[in-house]
């Protein structure tokens, strides 16, 4: 399932969050001098006592995360200005990332420390999202299950919450779109959360030490402690945000390793016996050399200046360049690690599916649509050949090479898709197109680069 995780203000929250205020080892390993946390697809848990993945819950739920974003980006309300960039020194932290199917998400995954002692929990990754949070003891309102125990603040000796006079909490409406509240209890800050697809999450501006692993750690990240929290969040504990935000973990922790992260997502959806693992990195030493790399320009939108938007120049399939107008590729387009499905508008889409079909047809008997894929195939995703390949690419020559398993999805038995879809709104990179590719965001100097075979 994909979430959208933009925040926007709802009546239904602000019902929710004035009756809050009313109420008081993790597979770490060390490589070559940075830290490294695996990253795994869902299947790589263990999964018989859940309910069985259902592919059109994912697809329904990507579409809302996509009609969610360009309703947001088509209305007046803008993004307050995003934090300036601060690059410190050549440090990496890496985080393993797992794909987010086990429980419960189309996304990815990692396992992040939190309090004193530490212990872990399975948070989402977003780089959609400004704000970090997770579920948390006594869940005054409501916690949906998740795979770990939630959190209990009383626990942890480092714990604290923050005023409402604290310049964090006077930051919240930059990195929710929502107005914070203040507990008159306790002057404990409340923050609101919610998201495209009617989730939210309520609770207390908080603050506590964050363990990147064992021997790294940042002694005092702002986070918020979910007492109310609901909706399409799987079996996770919250969300790491990773937008271009003073809020956002990466902009906590930019002052220590700079204002730059990569990741590579492993593929999702495999062969349970087979293990595939990706990684998440914080720091400008995790950073693909320019001299080896091409890079393409990272774009700001006045409206959404956190969110990572690039400019797509053209598209090829088989090499050659699709028949479509210049003027086709002029819209809005953002990568997004919480999207599943990449989205294109119609006109490139219409002739990306047409040359597709051309010469998939020569081998491959045409199928019925499945929800947004109309482009289905009879076959088999291990038996598949001939597949052409796809590439996207962007402003500065940095480019996508799709191969099969970036393009084509088994949404049932012998039932085989295009993993690309059509729109009319805001074009997007999905995850599922940056599947094993190590994708770097030089957010410092504002550019982005793809570099294949970053892991399986």
């Amino acid at each position: 399932m994909s979430l959208f995780w933009f925040l926007v203000f709802s009546a239904h929250l602000a019902i929710a969050s004035s009756s809050l205020v009313e109420f008081e080892d993790n597979g770490l390993r060390h490589k070559q001098g940075s830290l490294q946390l695996k990253l795994y697809h869902v299947t790589a848990l263990n999964s018989s006592s859940k309910p069985p993945f259902l592919f059109s819950d994912m697809l329904a739920k990507d579409e809302e995360r996509v009609r969610y974003l360009h309703s947001r980006l088509s209305n007046n309300n803008s993004d307050a200005t995003a934090s300036s960039n601060k690059v410190g020194g050549p440090k990496l932290v890496s985080i393993p990332l797992k794909s987010g199917l086990p429980i419960g998400s189309g996304n990815y995954y990692v396992k992040m420390g939190l309090g004193s002692p530490t212990k872990y929990y399975s948070m989402l990754v977003d780089t959609g999202s400004s704000f970090s949070w997770l579920q948390c003891q006594p869940c005054t309102r409501y916690c949906h299950l998740q795979v770990d125990p939630i959190f209990d603040p009383l626990n942890s000796k480092t714990y604290k919450t923050l005023q409402c006079s604290s310049s964090q909490c006077s930051s919240l409406k930059t990195s929710t779109l929502n107005e914070p509240s203040c507990s008159q209890v306790s002057n404990t800050c409340v923050y609101r959360a919610s998201y495209g697809d009617s989730s939210f999450s309520v609770g207390y501006l908080s603050q506590d030490v964050l363990t990147l692993t064992p021997s790294e750690t940042l002694s005092s990240f702002v986070y918020g402690c979910g007492q109310d929290n609901q909706g399409l969040f799987g079996e996770a504990a919250g969300i790491i945000g990773l937008a271009n935000n003073e809020l956002s973990m990466l902009e906590q922790l930019s002052g220590k390793y700079g204002n730059a992260f990569s990741y590579c997502l492993p593929t999702s959806f495999s062969s349970p016996n087979s293990l595939k693992e990706g990684f998440l990195s914080i720091g400008t030493s995790s950073l693909t050399p320019s001299s080896s790399s091409k890079f393409t320009p990272i774009l700001k939108n006045p409206k959404f200046p956190s969110l990572y938007f690039l400019d797509i120049t053209s598209m090829t399939v088989a090499g050659k360049p699709l028949e479509v107008a210049a003027s086709s590729y002029k819209v809005l387009t953002i990568i997004d690690s919480g999207t599943v499905i990449t989205r294109l508008p119609m006109p490139i889409y219409t002739a990306l599916k047409n040359a597709f079909v051309t010469i998939m047809s020569k081998k491959y008997k045409p199928a019925p649509g499945i929800s947004i894929l109309d482009t289905c195939f009879k076959g088999n995703i291990k038996g598949i050949s001939g597949v052409p390949e796809v590439q996207i690419i962007f402003e500065g020559a940095a480019n996508l090479q799709l191969k099969s398993q970036n393009t084509l999805l088994e949404l049932e038995k012998g039932i085989i898709c295009l993993a690309i879809a059509g729109t009319n709104s805001i074009a997007i990179i999905g995850n599922f197109q940056q599947q094993t590719f190590k994708v770097d965001y030089d957010v410092a100097n504002s550019k982005l680069a793809f570099a294949p075979a970053g892991c399986q």
